[in-house]
């Protein structure tokens, strides 16, 4: 297998997925990894002192020529990026993750690398095709023509190209994963950066705990999205990078949910009912997001298959035992983020 024929290189295994498949990896059995990232060891998400682990800014070219230095395989998950709070208000920083995938391509052409993997997103797709609530799945081709999420899903966007056209002109072989909204235990779930199943889990639980039994909803609940559990996203991004697949494929849940519906899911595995408020200013994204998961079947003869349900109770305990467990962390992060 070619994972565990050469050395595997993580970049950003200090943040939420990178982490998760660091783990997957020493899982599996993989015998050399390399873990990057910016962020300073002790704010990883998941640490594994088993390993190399580098603390390098991906931005620069020197950088990226170190992290993929005897590498075979790199996966790049490092990226500038957070829920639709984050990026709807931070287009320019979501942008310059572009200098991350360049760099790191042309370094992994330099070096020689057997495999190249991009983690893309949903946010590719056409708006145009996910104005109704009730959204018709995205197939691959829905990228085109072109009208992604501003700043974050047109830097996404031009990452698959630059993957494209560093196999057809350099012979580099390229994978690419558009990720669909991948939730689960070790993520950010206070101070901005988090998504939609993390973010909800908080407030019911702060609703929970502080007897205040109301909740902010962003946007009116009935936008709706699919929810990829990280074990699943794990393991299709495996079955991909080992496949003969040079085009982008969704690895995504196709288990549609209104916002509101998920909020019914944490209610129901907090035992409590609460009084919604709507914000109708907040960002809330496009109206309605699903994964077609077509091709994935057809190609890797699997797909995304975790409930919903279950992948939010395993989330909602790990974030009320952070919670409670933590609360001093928690009130200091969500303070820093805040300033």
């Amino acid at each position: 297998m070619l994972l565990h024929d050469h050395k595997v290189v993580v970049c950003g295994a200090g943040g939420f997925i990178g982490g998760h498949l660091v783990k997957y990896l020493l899982g599996k059995g993989v015998p050399v990894i390399r873990a990057v990232d910016l962020k300073p060891l002790p704010k990883w998400h998941q640490y594994f002192p088993n390993i190399e682990n580098l603390e390098l800014d991906l931005q620069g070219r020197e950088a990226c020529a170190q992290a993929v230095s005897d590498a075979g395989v790199v996966f790049n998950l490092a990226a500038d990026m957070g829920g639709m709070g984050f990026i709807e208000n931070n287009k320019a920083l979501c942008m310059l993750s572009v200098l991350i995938n360049t760099h790191l391509l042309m370094a992994s052409r330099d070096t020689g690398v057997k495999r190249f993997f991009f983690s893309s997103s949903a946010c590719v797709y056409n708006a145009e095709k996910q104005r109704s609530p009730e959204v018709t799945p995205l197939r691959e081709d829905d990228a085109y023509p072109a009208m992604p999420e501003d700043g974050y899903g047109w830097e996404k966007l031009f990452g698959e190209r630059m993957c494209r056209h560093f196999q057809e002109d350099f012979g580099l072989e390229t994978r690419v994963a558009r990720y669909h909204n991948v939730y689960g235990p070790y993520g950010t779930y206070a101070g901005g950066r988090e998504k939609a199943p993390a973010a909800i889990c908080r407030k019911v639980l702060e609703a929970k705990l502080s007897k205040k039994h109301e909740i902010e909803i962003w946007g009116d609940g009935n936008q709706t999205r699919s929810f990829t559990y990280i074990d699943d996203c794990l393991r299709g991004t495996e079955l991909l990078v080992e496949s003969e697949v040079r085009e982008p494929l969704n690895i995504g849940s196709s288990e549609l949910v209104t916002i509101n519906g998920l909020v019914d899911i944490v209610e129901e595995i907090a035992g409590i009912k609460l009084d919604r408020k709507y914000d109708l200013a907040a960002p809330k994204g496009v109206n309605g997001r699903n994964s077609d998961n077509t091709k994935i079947r057809e190609y890797l003869n699997w797909e995304p298959s975790i409930a919903l349900r279950d992948g939010m109770r395993k989330t909602y305990e790990w974030i009320e035992r952070e919670m409670r467990t933590n609360t001093a962390a928690y009130l200091a992060t969500t303070a820093a983020y805040s300033s």
